[in-house]
């Protein structure tokens, strides 16, 4: 099977991830990831895989033994499940030969993939590339990377004369929704070294850096009193709420953010006049910009609870994951030099990116596997309009191939 028809049957496959089912702590959160996780474990069995493990949590884990008697590490790939929640429909995937200019998508519904609206498909012109009907994702992200790794394994066992260590592979269900198939990953047992995950990203670009991430959950306690006869009893809780928000330094949204600029990014709010409860994402890549940010947002409660009143204001700070790079510096670094080796042998430059969001590897990183994240080769990740250039697919594949050899070429004893 070439990497294309893997990629396309993975697609046929509607994992859509469940937020419901998830904040209810159901994992996997959507039928469709575990029937993608069997369908895997039977081609895992195919090529000769080793300790096969799917969980009922369609966490699924195999090896590929050592084919050489050199002591060398064990490296991991890691790729996950599901698809995003922004769109729930079957997947109608397409091969388009790209010429340049716009892809008409869907002619009966007038849905276009518009150059002028995603210029960087310009690179493309000449090659095949995979789109949707333009009424759901494609779901690149992230079964291309399901379908690089996959293909990988097959041109290992194809060929026996490329000499490799001990190979892992594990796919993770519900990354969408809080990264909770990383969470619930069992690093230890699982022996490995080191490793990638594979999920995002044009050809070339790497990331080995992403966000510090913190949860600030901050609850507003009023004192209800009827509008009659309100004055110097009311203690309004929303108008608490906006107070504390337009405190916040100005800029330091989302909205107004880039790189590697953080920022406070008020997600939530629901209550009423006498108790209003607000979400906060807190957001840096550094470890003191973090502890910064963490510190001010209690300094401001506190503040608040001066000039309000005792009991008006409660605020409680969580850490979500670390930024990967805390868990590559230094020597610990290896893992980034040799993926620039795979990707200077594949002709291709690596661009290393800040990643403006979380994903497994910073997780699996926190609990002490070194994992920082290769291209898939997709783009628009989450929209109707994610496209997966063919040789972008095939090169991310190329590399998972080479990051194997040169492990076994320069880390042998």
């Amino acid at each position: 099977m070439n990497i294309v028809e893997r990629f396309i049957n993975y697609t046929r496959i509607n994992t859509t991830t469940s937020r419901d089912k998830g904040a209810a702590g159901i994992m996997p959160s959507s039928p469709g990831q575990m029937e993608l996780a069997i369908l895997l474990k039977s081609e895992l069995e195919e090529l000769g895989m080793e300790d096969i493990v799917l969980r009922d949590t369609a966490i699924l884990t195999a090896t590929l033994p050592a084919n050489t008697n050199k002591e060398l590490p064990t490296v991991a790939f890691f790729a996950h499940l599901d698809t995003s929640a922004e769109q729930t429909n079957d997947t109608k995937a397409n091969i388009v030969s790209y010429q340049g200019g716009d892809i008409v998508l869907n002619p009966a519904l007038d849905i276009v993939l518009k150059e002028a609206e995603f210029p960087e498909i310009a690179q493309y012109q000449g090659q095949e590339i995979i789109v949707t009907d333009g009424t759901s994702l494609l779901g690149a992200d992230d079964k291309a990377a399901i379908a690089a790794i996959m293909h990988a394994l097959q041109v290992l066992t194809a060929n026996p004369e490329i000499e490799h260590g001990p190979v892992k592979v594990a796919f993770l269900p519900d990354e969408e929704q809080g990264l909770r198939g990383a969470k619930a990953f069992d690093v230890e047992s699982f022996g490995a070294d080191f490793g990638y995950t594979l999920d995002c990203c044009g050809i070339g670009e790497f990331v080995h850096e992403n966000w510090n991430a913190g949860n600030a959950v901050v609850t507003f306690t009023g004192q209800s009193a009827h509008p009659m006869s309100a004055k110097g009893k009311l203690k309004n809780a929303l108008l608490m709420a906006h107070k504390f928000i337009a405190m916040l330094p100005p800029g330091e949204a989302p909205e107004y953010t880039e790189g590697r600029e953080g920022y406070y990014w008020v997600k939530e709010m629901a209550g009423n006049s006498a108790k209003t409860v607000l979400k906060m994402d807190v957001r840096d890549f550094t470890r003191p910009g973090y502890a910064h940010r963490m510190a001010f947002l209690r300094q401001l409660a506190d503040s608040c609870q001066a000039l309000w009143g005792e009991g008006r204001i409660d605020i409680e700070l969580s850490d979500r994951y670390e930024n990967v790079a805390n868990s590559l510096e230094g020597e610990a670094g290896f893992p980034i030099n040799i993926a620039k080796q795979a990707y200077q042998r594949n002709g291709i430059e690596m661009r290393a990116i800040p990643m403006r969001g979380g994903y497994d590897g910073a997780v699996l990183s926190q609990k002490g596997l070194p994992c920082p994240n290769i291209f898939t080769g997709a783009h628009n990740f989450h929209s109707i309009y994610e496209y997966l250039p063919v040789n972008s697919l095939q090169a991310a594949s190329n590399v998972v191939v080479d990051v194997i050899r040169i492990t076994a070429e320069q880390y042998g004893k």
